[in-house]
């Protein structure tokens, strides 16, 4: 049996990335994000990467509006997008309009500079990607919605008291981290800004510490909201992030997005009952939300100098918390993401039995039997298309069906690759053939590529999913893979019953 080497060649993102160091884009890259060296332990932060146009792409589904969860509005016409990478990891991606950021270098160093933190009360920037006229973000994505959401827009309950000041202190601590960083300036600090985890614990969105754009326009929101020296002087500095986290600490205590100008006009007359939310219905401490009312107070002084620091603020927040051993999912009253049940099973094929046993020798017999019976219909060529580089390419192609027979694997992904790159002609089992030559080099990254490019070309067809089914596995994914061998079952049953056999 042959074995595939490491390296195959020149892969093309790497010249991508090659030509942009050379250009002064960015420091050298991480390896792909597919790859284990781009996690800091299983399970864990990838470290920042550069991520290509296509990956992003395909885990948006070409950015379908169907993915979008964010809309800034006019003021800031930028998209965010959730999506989901070839490692099955859930993305949140930025997607800027094109005249925001037209210096890539700068978006690049930007990015770079927010991409080096890492903490558990942020939504950590994962990559970026500059190609062309593109600037992305990529962060960690997260699934239980925004502040904004819980407090302003909720179904079932509103959130408890003990649960706003947690909020607080994890948003005060993620800032008092940034800035000791060297990042303590935050745009357009608001409820929006404020996303809950899996597991229900509050973090701070890792995109308000890149401007909107080069220019610099960091609010968005109602002017009423803008802390008074950025209207006077279009700047943000540390101090304006102090006035828009009061005007956070306003949201919790009241529930409502009021101007801090309102706000403080109740403070002055002591109408502190009409401030606080009603639907709390008094589940309250009177002392700990005037302590709360204190220091929103302090932080929206119309004198920069005159606020407190968010160290400070973080240091007055932790003696006000309770119910410290009751998890943020329980006070949210959502379900904890766990992991999902066992997938049910369908009846197993020879090839979705094989692929369930991880037994790549049968799953090889089963592909060379196979032959190229379910390549009908992907390509058309014309009479021209028959050239001498159609010849070539198609003897690469023969060369490597006869070392996947023969088992010499390494040989087999050399020729397939030749085939694959003139790309005159595309061959989901030519995918499948190469992935599974690189499941037995014990390459399960590259194999899963190909296996999902295999369903790329033919969306329907079972072996794509099969294939991905035990690159997944490979991966420890072991729910995943289960949950894509049943879909390949599925295909396949459907095919049976529609009178194509698989």
């Amino acid at each position: 049996m042959g074995c595939c080497e490491s390296a195959l060649g020149t892969h093309p993102e790497r010249e991508h990335q090659h030509q942009q160091q050379q250009q002064g884009l960015n420091p050298p890259l991480n390896t792909h994000p597919l790859s284990s060296a781009a996690t800091t332990a299983a399970g864990g932060v990838p470290s920042f990467s550069e991520f290509s146009l296509s990956d992003l792409k395909a885990a948006t589904n070409n950015f379908s509006p169907d993915y979008i969860v964010s809309e800034s509005g006019e003021r800031a016409p930028n998209l965010v997008y959730k999506g989901r990478l070839q490692n099955r990891r859930w993305i949140a991606v930025k997607k800027f309009t094109k005249l925001a950021w037209p210096d890539p270098k700068q978006f690049a160093e930007e990015a770079w500079g927010v991409g080096k933190l890492r903490h558990r009360r942020l939504a950590n920037l994962i990559g970026y990607c500059c190609d062309g006229d593109e600037r992305l973000l990529v962060a960690e994505y997260m699934p239980n919605d925004t502040l904004a959401k819980h407090l302003f827009h909720w179904d079932k309950q509103t959130i408890e008291w003990a649960m706003r000041l947690r909020v607080a202190l994890n948003i005060a601590g993620a800032l008092d981290y940034c800035s000791s960083e060297g990042l303590p300036l935050y745009h357009d600090l608001n409820a929006y800004r404020v996303l809950f985890d899996e597991d229900g614990d509050p973090r701070l969105s890792c995109f308000g510490l890149m401007k909107n754009s080069r220019d610099g326009k960091s609010y968005s929101t109602n002017l009423a909201y803008t802390p008074p020296e950025y209207l006077r002087t279009g700047r943000v500095t540390p101090e304006s992030v102090i006035y828009s986290f009061g005007t956070v600490l306003l949201d919790l205590l009241s529930g409502k997005h009021i101007p801090p100008s309102h706000a403080l006009d109740m403070l002055r007359a002591k109408n502190i009952v009409l401030l606080m939310d009603s639907h709390l219905e008094g589940k309250f401490s009177a002392e700990e939300a005037t302590a709360v009312i204190g220091l929103a107070s302090q932080c929206l002084q119309n004198e920069p100098r005159e606020r407190p620091s968010m160290k400070d603020l973080a240091a007055s927040l932790d003696p006000l918390q309770t119910k410290s051993d009751v998890p943020s999912y329980i006070m949210l009253g959502i379900s904890k993401q766990v992991e999902a049940p066992p997938t049910p099973q369908r009846p197993l094929s020879p090839m979705g039995d094989a692929c369930s046993r991880m037994d790549l020798t049968a799953i090889h017999e089963i592909l060379v039997k196979m032959h190229y019976r379910d390549d009908e219909g992907t390509n058309e060529l014309s009479f021209q298309e028959w050239t001498q580089q159609m010849k070539e390419m198609l003897d690469a192609r023969k060369r490597g069906d006869s070392a996947f027979r023969d088992k010499e694997f390494r040989t087999a992904v050399d020729n397939y690759s030749q085939f694959i790159n003139v790309g005159t002609m595309v061959s989901p089992t030519v995918h499948a053939r190469r992935s599974l030559c690189y499941l037995l080099c014990d390459q399960p990254d590259a194999a899963l590529r190909d296996a999902m490019q295999a369903q790329n070309i033919s969306p329907d067809w079972p072996v794509a999913f099969y294939m991905q089914s035990v690159a997944l596995a490979k991966l420890d994914m072991h729910q995943d893979a289960a949950d894509m061998l049943n879909e390949a079952a599925g295909l396949e049953e459907k095919r049976q019953k529609g009178g194509r056999g698989s």
